[in-house]
Order: structure tokens, then C-alpha cells, then sequence
């Protein structure tokens, strides 16, 4: 790669440790956006903004120009640690997946209706879209939908978090609609394309729901009439500091930071060291002396002849240079000392070096990388081997420890997506035959002849089972 710059660097070489600027300055298509100016729009306004079609009503953005869940699938997505660590997240949590287990056998539940609800819902389907938005966005919307005599919950649905927006709290703080649309072109929304859905109380939506279908007792003491709505809103939102409409996942810190944009800029410029730079093999060196000896030999003496005869000479030393028929052969030139005292030589075959450059990045990808894992709570070892130029590995009873305590981390965010299932298993009087839980995956020794436990009510079972 040329390294002479035409401006404030003409007339010097530009060393390694400053490839960087040089190569990023120079190409526009090799910049980088600062991510800590695009995640700095985390403030929302104090009016929200009005639902398109219902003018009465205001929704609060998701950051200051509503697109900020947007912006972070395009940021995940250009970085494939972070993308793929996200994606292990998103495993650990799913777990086993979601059962609803027998409170006597503590085993999955083998009720008719039960099952049936969970073969018409998806149910495995349907949590692990919630563990998805709840690891990238700490939060996650649920719907329920209720049969036309509003007895029982029939169907359990899940809502993009990306695409749901929240109301603006009323004046006792409370959050009542959830809105549902394809915020990323905010500007063709109609009433038609915006889903407004009642939101149940975040705090007791079992007992708002209660009240809303006539089931208990209002808040004034009084049964209150049932309501005609049968579809219903549950959040589930995993606590972060501040009081806000929208979490911010704690992750965020790497956009915030430097390390995210360093490991961006070294992959870019290695690229671009790589489009620029031509390789060379061999210099190869040839005295005129060496041309007139030839001519001289062979009689050529005519112009248009000497060119032809020097271009199969050239493609001679280039095939016994390249050739792997020649490897291992000796080729014997003349040379001869001039008055000066110097080796003149008629042929002189150089080898370049040919090491990669941008070797002493490969520490820096390292640290970048093991920075990504850090930020997203995960040990390096547990999503394969570390990137970088040094590879190390735990034992394979360290990489099961590691596994079994990421796996128990997960414990806070099952708690809170536990939420909707403890509403509907509560709501249709399931709650004296069934629990929901997570059975977590135990990783098992050789000497145990299995490759894995499953935990579940803390009863041990075969993964299999």
C-alpha cells in the first residue's frame, strides 16, 4: 500500500501507527459513525407526539426522533460479536423454554385444555420472541385476547417492542394505551394502520383485568360494569435506573464508549490496506549489460526483435521465480566488479518480504472483541474461541461452571416475563393445577453418562425428557 499522502504528509512515509488516520481521511467511504452521538438522543419530549388518526391522543417517542430501536438493530447488526452475542443471550434466556408444570409432580403439566392452549399459541414460539426483545430492548409487549363471554384467555400474542410506542402517562402517572405500527414511516400512518390496545396495569394486571371483566371489585369498592374489550396490553419491563417510558439497556455503554467505534475503524482499515495494497513476491533485477550480451549472442539487431526477444526473456525469469516445477533449482548469473569496487550483477533476484501488515491490530481486535463480551455479560469462551490473534480456552470444567452461572443470571429477566403467564394461568383458574417456569439446562459430567440435565421446580430431569 502507497502510505505518501498528498497533503500534510507529502514528502515523508506515513509509519504504521498512523495508517489508520491516513487510510479513513482519505476514503470516503470508510467512515464511521461516532455512536455516542447517535445514542446520545435518549431524552423525550414532554408532550409526546400525536397518534396519527386520533388527534385526542399523544404517544411519547421512542428517543428524541422515534427511531431509536431502529438505530439499535442497525448498530447490533454491523458488528457480528455483538450480534452474536445478543444471540446467546437470547438462548441462555429461553432456557428449555417456557412449561407450565404440575404443582404435585412438579413435571409439565399434561392437562388437555392446558395443552391445547399451548399447541394454539405457539407457546415456545411465543416466548422465545419475548426473550428476544427483552435482551434488546429490556422490555417486551404481550397481548391476550379474551373469548366473547370474557371468562377466559384464548389467545396470547407477542408485540414487537420496536413497533410499539406508549401513551403519555396520565396525570396520575399512569401509562393507559400501547400503540401499535409501523413507526419507521411515521408519516403514512392512519388511523387504520395504528393498533391502540388497553394496557393493564403494570403492577397488578391480573387485578385490573379482574375488575375490567367484572370479576372483582373496583377501586371505589364497587363491582364495575364490564367493559366490551376483549384484547389487553402486558408489559413486561426489566428495571433500569430513571424512570422512563423506555428502558435503556445497560449494553448501551458500548456505544457510549470508544471500544465499539475501535473495533469498527480497525476492521475498516485492514480492508482498505488490503484493496490498496499490492503484494510482491520478488524484485527482480537485470543489467543492460545482460540485453546487449543476449542480442550480441543471437544476432538481433532489429528493433521490433530486440523487444520481442527481451519480453521471452522477462517471462523466462518470471516462470523460474514463480514456477513450482523450479523450486529448489539454482539459476547461475555473471557478475563482475566495477572500477568503484562494486558487485555488478546481470541478473539480481530479491525476495521481498511479504508479511502481513497490520499484524500488531490483531491485539486490538482481541481487546475489542473481549470488550463487546464484557459489555454484554457473556465470558469470551462460552460463545466459541476469542477473537484475536492469541487463542485461549478454559477447561472444559471451567467452560461448565462458566455456563451453569450464566445460566442462573437469568433468573431476573425469567421473573419478569413470568408476568403474563402467572395472569393467564391466575385468570382461568389454573393456578391450583399449574406453575409456569424455565427449566435450566445443567450441563453434566462424563462419569455421569449423560450430556445434560435439565432443572426445573428444583426437580432434576434428563435433558431428553
Amino acid at each position: 500500500m502507497d502510505t505518501k499522502s498528498s497533503d500534510s504528509t507529502r514528502g515523508r512515509i506515513i509509519p504504521p501507527s498512523e495508517v489508520f488516520e491516513v487510510v479513513l481521511n482519505s476514503s470516503s467511504d470508510m467512515s464511521v459513525d461516532n455512536s455516542s452521538d447517535i445514542f446520545a438522543e435518549d431524552l423525550l419530549t414532554s408532550d409526546g407526539n400525536p397518534v396519527p388518526g386520533y388527534p385526542e391522543m399523544r404517544y411519547m417517542p421512542y428517543g428524541i426522533s422515534d427511531d431509536m430501536p431502529f438505530k439499535l438493530m442497525d448498530e447490533i447488526g454491523s458488528d457480528e460479536v455483538l450480534s452474536q452475542n445478543l444471540f446467546f443471550n437470547i438462548l441462555t434466556a429461553y432456557g428449555s423454554g417456557i412449561v407450565y408444570n404440575d404443582r404435585a409432580t412438579k413435571l409439565p403439566t399434561e392437562d388437555e385444555e392446558i395443552e391445547r392452549f399451548f399447541m394454539e399459541n405457539s407457546m415456545a414460539e411465543f416466548f422465545l420472541e419475548q426473550c428476544t426483545d427483552m435482551k434488546h430492548y429490556f422490555f417486551a409487549v404481550a397481548v391476550i385476547i379474551l373469548d366473547r363471554a370474557g371468562e377466559k384467555i384464548v389467545q396470547i400474542r407477542h408485540k414487537d417492542a420496536c413497533y410499539c410506542r406508549f401513551e403519555k402517562a396520565d396525570k396520575k402517572g399512569k401509562i393507559n394505551h400501547v400503540f401499535f405500527a409501523q413507526w419507521k414511516k411515521p408519516s403514512s400512518l392512519t388511523a387504520k394502520n395504528v393498533e391502540v390496545i388497553k394496557l393493564l396495569d403494570e403492577r397488578n394486571p391480573l387485578g385490573h383485568l379482574s375488575v375490567l371483566m367484572g370479576k372483582a371489585p373496583g377501586y371505589d369498592g364497587e363491582t364495575r360494569r364490564r367493559t366490551s374489550n376483549r384484547k389487553f396490553a402486558v408489559v413486561m419491563r426489566f428495571p433500569t435506573p430513571g424512570q422512563r417510558y423506555y428502558p435503556l439497556p445497560y449494553y448501551l455503554s458500548l456505544f457510549r464508549g470508544d471500544w465499539y467505534n475501535i473495533k469498527r475503524l480497525i476492521g475498516k482499515g485492514k480492508k482498505a490496506k488490503i484493496r490498496n495494497h499490492s503484494a510482491v513476491r520478488y524484485q527482480v533485477e537485470v543489467n543492460d549489460a545482460y540485453w546487449e550480451q543476449i542480442m550480441d549472442a543471437e544476432n538481433i539487431s532489429d528493433p521490433e526483435k530486440i523487444q520481442e526477444r527481451m519480453k521471452a526473456e522477462k517471462e523466462k525469469i518470471r516462470d523460474f521465480v514463480t514456477g513450482i516445477q523450479n523450486s529448489g533449482k539454482v539459476w547461475i548469473t555473471g557478475y563482475f566488479v566495477d572500477s568503484y569496487g562494486h558487485e555488478q550483477h546481470m541478473v539480481k533476484i530479491t525476495v521481498v518480504d511479504s508479511g502481513k501488515e497490520g499484524g500488531d491490530w490483531a491485539e486490538d481486535v482481541q481487546e475489542a472483541s473481549n470488550m463487546m463480551c464484557y459489555g454484554t455479560n457473556i465470558h469470551p469462551n462460552l460463545v466459541g474461541a476469542t477473537p484475536g490473534k492469541s487463542q485461549s480456552n478454559n477447561s472444559g470444567s471451567d467452560k461448565r461452571e462458566l455456563f451453569t452461572l450464566k445460566q442462573a443470571l437469568e433468573t431476573a429477566f425469567h421473573d419478569m416475563l413470568m408476568k403474563v403467564h402467572n395472569v393467564v394461568i391466575w385468570f382461568n383458574g389454573w393456578n391450583g393445577k399449574v406453575r409456569p417456569a424455565v427449566p435450566l439446562v445443567l450441563l453434566s459430567t462424563l462419569d455421569q453418562h449423560t450430556d445434560a440435565k435439565k432443572i426445573s421446580d428444583g426437580k432434576v430431569t434428563e435433558a431428553n425428557e
